[in-house]
């Protein structure tokens, strides 16, 4: 059998479980698509709802921040006598117009009116009430002490306790009200002026229809989804269940809610899936929460979503084999024609090249063997030249390795010059110079004990010393255990070299250099401190952070950072006239 009827064998053999598995995985993703598409609508929806009811409560809240410093309240109230029945109706009439100038726009607001323990004023509609007062709407306004109260929908019968009302229909059983404890006050002649203390502070509460949010989520929520709005205690403010409206709703799914302010959930509610969409409110603190079922969502759809993967199943199946005879047709020659050019790149024939009759896979394919062939050629000219250039880098380096022999030896003779004519100090200077150049010149840089690096120092400020004629003296104050910890080469140097040509460029002697190491956790610190002139935080900058900064400072925080990592380098603190400080921060008991 050839290998182009194989091909085709296994190519119709397999064809049916893909196309079974990809039409069951379009079918599954299609409803989920469908199903998360329908949650984020009705998830929008309720917040578009709950922005509409903080637009419109919202608005309540603003209007009765003005009437704070209402000049016309504060005056009636500051000189009203409630004792005087005349000066309490005239009253009533002023405050009636004040709060209809406020809240008669709104038409969501049922009633709004300024309660005392004498009247209710502005009271516009037939609401007897009895003694507000005495009312848990008004206990919780006094209790919050001017802050707005948002008091969930509650039974007007009962909170006024009024129980002859109860065999009448009235429109405003069911309320919900926004009150706050007015402490007029307004500015004259730049002074704040407030009201008298023996002034009782009226409560203004504006009342509302539990209808008001009814109607909102009625007109905009999925056909069978039922929604509420609940307070942070959970009491039903507004429910498409009536009988739930004041009644606290307890149940245990509501707890994860509660720790969010807005979101979506699956659940399993009464044995079926349920969409649950929440949102909670900026001014009010309530929560909307719409429950919809998964299966009202996608139930209209779920039919055509069936019939169209089994028709595009049944349609690929057929597409599918048309192209099977086809493809397979053209895929054998250009195949040939590449084994035959594989094997002459095998045999180290480079310059063969395929050629590229088609704009399809297989054209490309065979671009891309001759751009393979053409690289693969290069990388071989290219590490016949690389081998050269190593032998040529080895026999650099053995030349320039007999340039620090060189000096040894010339340092050597010039030291035992300098004993023969007993000139001690100036061999010490050569001792010192000539460890320094060894340990500088080793061909391994990497990283090395605290030790050495403490050696080639003290060669390093004997010179130094000698040179500016005892101006300054070090100091060692470094924890024993970090002198067999390892870090990067000549550390210290850029920054005690700085210290002595400028720290001490302006003193004659009394110089110091006191160098300090510790460790802490997991980390180890160095520290270089002067008595010298300072620095000033322009030049702390430009040591830092600027191109043109000291290249050694430069090229050591660079280390430390490849070494270690961004987390790690140093920092600088300076008082000008009093000295300078170099922290270096590096890691503990790293290679």
């Amino acid at each position: 059998m050839t290998f182009r009827m194989r091909l085709l064998l296994s190519y119709l053999t397999l064809i049916a479980l893909p196309l079974f598995i990809l039409s069951t995985l379009f079918y599954r993703t299609s409803l989920n698509v469908v199903t998360e598409q329908a949650q984020k609508n009705v998830y929008a929806v309720v917040q578009k709802n709950n922005d509409v009811i903080d637009t419109k409560l919202g608005i309540a809240d603003q209007n009765s921040r003005a009437l704070f410093v209402d000049k016309d309240l504060f005056n009636i109230f500051n000189k009203l006598n409630p004792s005087r029945e005349e000066e309490l109706i005239a009253a009533d009439r002023q405050v009636s117009a004040i709060l209809s100038k406020y809240f008669s726009q709104d038409e969501d607001v049922y009633n709004a009116q300024l309660w005392t323990s004498y009247l209710s004023f502005g009271l516009s509609r037939a609401m007897p009430q009895g003694d507000p007062t005495q009312s848990q709407v008004y206990k919780e306004a006094v209790k919050a002490a001017g802050k707005m109260v948002w008091y969930p929908t509650y039974d007007f019968i009962r909170m006024f306790d009024q129980p002859w009302l109860t065999e009448g229909a009235i429109d405003y059983r069911y309320l919900f009200s926004a009150t706050r404890l007015l402490n007029f006050s307004h500015m004259e002649d730049s002074t704040m002026v407030k009201l008298k203390p023996n002034v009782e502070r009226p409560v203004l509460t504006i009342s509302y229809k539990s209808t008001v949010l009814d109607q909102l989520f009625e007109k905009s929520i999925p056909t069978g989804s039922s929604y509420m709005v609940l307070d942070p205690d959970n009491i039903v403010v507004a429910s498409s269940d009536k009988a739930q409206i004041t009644k606290r709703y307890e149940q245990a799914w509501l707890d994860a809610l509660s720790k969010q302010k807005s979101g979506t959930r699956r659940l399993k509610l009464g044995g079926e899936n349920q969409i649950v969409c929440f949102d909670r409110s900026e001014v009010t603190g309530w929560m909307s929460i719409v429950i919809t079922p998964q299966s009202a969502l996608v139930s209209n759809l779920v039919p055509v979503i069936r019939t169209s993967t089994i028709v595009s199943a049944l349609a690929l199946i057929i597409v599918a084999l048309l192209f099977a005879y086809f493809i397979l047709a053209r895929m054998t020659g250009p195949i040939k024609k590449l084994m035959s050019a594989m094997r002459s790149v095998g045999e180290g024939d480079f310059q063969t090249r395929v050629e590229v009759a088609r704009n399809d896979e297989f054209g490309l394919l065979s671009q891309r063997f001759n751009r393979m062939n053409d690289r693969i050629h290069l990388l071989v000219k290219e590490n016949y030249e690389i081998k050269l250039k190593e032998k040529e880098a080895e026999i650099h380096a053995l030349n320039m390795q007999m340039n620090p022999h060189f000096l040894y030896n010339t340092l050597n003779i010039m030291n035992w010059t300098a004993i023969e004519n007993n000139q001690k100090e100036l061999s010490h200077m050569l001792v010192c110079l000539s460890n320094m150049l060894h340990y500088t010149s080793r061909k391994d840089w990497g990283a090395v004990h605290l030790s050495e690096e403490l050696e080639w120092m003290r060669n390093y400020f004997y010179i130094m010393a000698v040179r500016f004629e005892g101006k300054f003296v070090v100091a060692y104050d470094i924890e024993s255990a970090l002198y067999e910890e390892k870090l990067p080469r000549l550390l210290f140097q850029p920054f005690v070299e700085n210290a002595i040509l400028h720290g001490f460029s302006s003193l004659e002697q009394g110089g110091l250099i006191e160098i300090r190491g510790w460790t802490e956790g997991t980390s180890r610190y160095f520290e270089i401190r002067d008595n010298g002139r300072g620095i000033s935080k322009d030049g702390i900058d430009a040591i830092l952070y600027k191109e043109s900064a000291s290249v050694g400072i430069k090229n050591t925080i660079s280390r430390i950072r490849m070494a270690y990592g961004d987390e790690y380098g140093i920092s600088i603190q300076s008082v000008p006239g009093e000295g300078t400080s170099v922290r270096i921060h590096l890691p503990h008991k790293t290679q």
